[in-house]
C-alpha cells in the first residue's frame, strides 16, 4: 500500500450504492472536505440526506468519464463488480467496501483535529482493528490539537520568511508546551 492524502478540491468523486453502507460513505467523504460530490443509487429512497448529491440511477459511463475516485458501497457483489470494471475501463479508481480484491485503493481510519489528518489502515485485512487503532489515537489527539496544528502551521509561516531550521524549530515548540511528552 501507497499511503497518500488526496485534495478532495481538484478531485470529482462519488459514491455509488445503496442503503447506510453509501450514507455512512458518502458522509465520511462530507467530512474528509469534498464539496463537490455526488451519490448515486439506483434504491434512493434511504438516501434523502444526501439532499442535491442525490443521482437516481447508478453511474454510467457518461457519469464515470467526469471522475476520478470511486466508493461503491451497499451493492450485492456482482453489482459491485460490474460496476467497479466499468468504473476501472473509465480510468477511476475505485474502491469496494470491504470487497479489497475489487479495491485499487482501501479507505483509511481516521481521526480529524482540524487540518491535522491522523490514519490508520490494515490493508482491508482488518477493518475492526483499524477502528480500535483509531480510537486510541481519538483519546490521545483530543480537540485541542486543531488549535495545536494552526498555531505551528502560523510559525511555519514565519520561520519559513526568516529562513531558520523549521524542524527544530518545530520540536523546541513542541517540548516547550510539553505537547508530545
Amino acid at each position: 500500500m501507497i499511503a497518500v492524502a488526496l485534495d478532495p478540491a481538484a478531485l470529482a468523486i462519488a459514491v455509488a450504492g445503496r442503503g447506510p453502507a453509501a450514507v455512512r460513505r458518502y458522509f465520511a467523504l462530507r467530512a474528509g472536505g469534498v464539496e463537490r460530490l455526488a451519490l448515486f443509487s439506483d434504491q434512493p429512497d434511504d438516501l434523502s440526506t444526501a439532499g442535491q448529491a442525490l443521482r437516481r440511477w447508478l453511474p454510467e459511463p457518461a457519469d464515470l468519464a467526469e471522475l476520478r475516485a470511486l466508493w461503491i458501497a451497499g451493492l450485492p457483489d456482482e453489482r459491485a463488480a460490474e460496476l467497479a470494471a466499468l468504473a476501472r475501463s473509465e480510468r477511476v479508481l475505485v474502491n469496494v467496501e470491504d470487497r479489497p480484491e475489487l479495491c485499487d485503493f482501501h479507505s483509511v481510519a481516521a481521526v480529524r483535529r482540524g487540518d491535522l489528518l491522523l490514519t490508520v489502515s490494515t490493508g482491508g485485512a482488518s477493518p475492526g482493528l483499524a477502528a480500535r487503532i483509531r480510537a486510541r489515537l481519538a483519546d490521545q489527539y483530543g480537540p485541542e490539537w486543531a488549535d495545536r496544528l494552526a498555531l505551528l502551521r502560523d510559525h511555519r509561516a514565519a520561520w519559513r520568511r526568516d529562513g531558520g531550521d523549521v524542524a527544530a524549530r518545530t520540536d523546541a515548540l513542541l517540548h516547550a508546551n510539553g505537547w508530545l511528552a
